[in-house]
């Protein structure tokens, strides 16, 4: 009879976008929203001018080839220097932004005066050009309002995440202390040779934890807190608790969220392999599908244990990491299966192409 519990969980990845507020303009989203916003007001000014009963269709055409010429031509060059404004205060990059358009508008202009008077004879000559030039002085600076509220939320929101995250994480960790420490304090009557090792694997164990919550961490990273972690767990149990590693090459590299791998096997030694009086093989594999990583802990269990190891607080902790992480793109499958439970945990990970 087979026993499956999943729990959908998420991202993201994401992440903020960067620390400069200006998007970049060669990505077709932003430049989208320019196109859209700067039609939105030809739009507006056409209809002010015309009226609704005689819609003058001719100047739609005219202003809107004029707007998305200067539309497309600024966002070309901002996309060209925005490494250069994104060195400066947001109050150069922002003056620096407005000139630069209202100089792509200034000489797009001036061409048309020159080569097209006919076009723009009714409009007044160079009123008509300074008409423009507030126009996109206008434009530009709703624009660049907008991307700066943009950015400032995505940071508050990567914030709180973040600090979601720690939290999360930071609960955990007595957990994990607690379990840890119990093992070492079995060893010490017994064998204290055995304990002081362990120590000694505690310690690299938690300089490793906190070097990690300075960067990012990777399969790597979690495969060396597992090899710290069950080194101790060897000790206590000696030839009880038996490791089958199947991990694919080349995904050492890969990313993975810090304290996810460890607490999986930590919960298949602690409700498995120690309520086995004869022990048992705990097999866990990673491996990367596409554009996704798929790990694996498997562990046989005690029949009175089998409908409960899904049930603790670890897995309920990755859970919800893995929730504010990726959201839907995620999931933690929960299984029991002929005297074995199974833990299966998948996310998206960026693939080099």
């Amino acid at each position: 009879m087979e026993s499956v519990t999943k729990r959908p969980v998420a991202t993201g990845g994401s992440q903020a976008s960067g620390k400069f507020f200006i998007p970049d303009l060669c990505a077709p989203r932003p430049v989208f929203f320019l196109v859209l916003l700067s039609e939105l007001f030809v739009l507006i000014y056409t209809l002010a001018a015309s009226g609704l009963p005689e819609f003058n269709w001719n100047m739609l055409a005219t202003a809107s080839l004029l707007v998305q010429w200067l539309v497309l031509s600024s966002a070309a060059l901002l996309c060209s220097v925005r490494g250069f404004f994104a060195s400066r205060s947001l109050v150069l990059a922002a003056g620096g932004s407005i000139t630069l358009v209202l100089l792509v508008t200034a000489v797009s202009s001036q061409l048309l005066l020159w080569f097209y008077p006919q076009l723009m004879a009714p409009a007044g000559g160079y009123w008509w050009l300074l008409r423009n030039l507030l126009m996109a002085a206008l434009v530009a600076g709703i624009a660049l309002r907008y991307f700066y509220l943009q950015q400032q939320l995505t940071l508050r929101e990567h914030s709180e995440l973040q600090a979601r995250l720690d939290a999360l994480r930071a609960r955990i960790r007595p957990h994990f202390l607690f379990n840890t420490l119990n093992s070492i304090a079995s060893l010490i009557a017994s064998h204290p040779e055995r304990a002081e090792e362990a120590v000694e694997d505690l310690a690299e164990l938690f300089r490793a934890s906190l070097r990690e919550s300075e960067r990012e961490t990777t399969v790597a990273d979690e495969l060396r807190l597992c090899e710290l972690y069950l080194g101790i767990e060897q000790l206590r149990l000696e030839g009880r608790l038996q490791l089958q590693w199947q991990v694919e090459e080349g995904i050492g590299n890969l990313p993975m969220p810090s304290l996810v791998l460890q607490p999986l096997v930590e919960n298949a030694v602690y409700h498995g392999i120690s309520r086995l009086q004869g022990g048992g093989v705990i097999a866990i594999g990673l491996a990367r599908c596409g554009q996704r990583l798929q790990v694996t802990v498997r562990n046989p269990v005690h029949a009175t244990s089998s409908e409960s190891q899904g049930a603790g607080i670890a897995l309920a902790n990755i859970s919800q990491r893995l929730q504010a992480l990726f959201g839907d793109d995620a999931s933690l499958e929960l299984s029991t299966v002929g005297g074995h439970f199974q833990a299966r945990l998948s996310y998206p990970v960026e693939v080099a192409g």
